[in-house]
């Protein structure tokens, strides 16, 4: 197999960016086959065994994948000198019992909640964050008082943000009285009964993306609670569990 960079593989398998990776090598934290790696080492991502602070990464590590249940107010990053708690802190010891290094794939920020998906595995991340793959995610949003027609059609027809034009993946639905139940059963703190639940599909995931969407046409969301990503489901997941 070709040799790459190391920080090209560190980043391949989802440790950090290239850039954060080189930072990485250049502060002595990366091992290639025992030696102290340097900027530009390359090495056959086959067969070589990468350590980051002492964690093996890469081909030689085992590929680990978790679905989490992310409260409110916990931070999706997997470190932060200002937060209370990060996803890291959720993830119980038996679902990664040799201590892998796992990153979120993709973000869901603090306020929100829901299935947040983490592994080690940074092709197969790649693959579910990479637009032109259009990987469905969906969300629960709660709010105050039911949309009017006005503001229904205005979210149909896709709200102009700084990004572009965003847009919805499938029509925006009333959520079922099954589907509401299912899910305000496992949410923490319980919401409001009186709150008005829809689910919304997209597959761009721009920064609080529905958020500004709902904010733009006067519904501020109240709980927005992601539900699926392409295939996984939270299901009867509850608030700050994994599995």
């Amino acid at each position: 197999m070709p040799e790459e960079r190391v920080q090209k593989i560190l980043a391949t398998a989802g440790v950090a960016s290239r850039r954060a990776s080189e930072a990485l090598i250049a502060a002595g934290r990366v091992r290639v086959n025992g030696r102290i790696a340097r900027v530009g080492d390359q090495v056959d991502p086959a067969s070589a065994q990468i350590e980051v602070d002492g964690i093996l990464v890469g081909v030689g590590a085992a590929r680990t994948y978790v679905a989490l249940h992310k409260p409110a107010g916990v931070t999706s990053t997997t470190s932060d000198r200002h937060a209370e708690m990060t996803v890291l802190e959720l993830v119980p010891t038996a679902l990664n019992p040799d201590g892998t290094r796992l990153y979120p794939v993709g973000r869901l920020d603090r306020d929100s909640e829901g299935l947040l998906l983490l592994t080690n595995d940074g092709t197969w991340a790649d693959h579910v964050l990479h637009p032109k793959f259009e990987v469905q995610r969906e969300y629960a949003v709660a709010l105050e008082r039911p949309l009017d027609h006005e503001q229904a059609a205005q979210l149909k027809a896709g709200i102009q943000l700084e990004e572009g034009r965003a847009m919805l993946m499938a029509p925006l639905r009333p959520a079922t009285a099954i589907e509401t139940r299912t899910l305000t059963d496992l949410l923490h703190p319980a919401p409001d009964p009186e709150l008005i639940w829809y689910r919304a599909v997209l597959a761009q995931g721009w920064k609080r993306q529905l958020r500004r969407m709902f904010a733009a046409v006067g519904a501020p969301i109240v709980r927005l609670v992601r539900v699926r990503i392409g295939t996984v489901r939270i299901d009867r997941l509850p608030s700050g569990r994994a599995r």
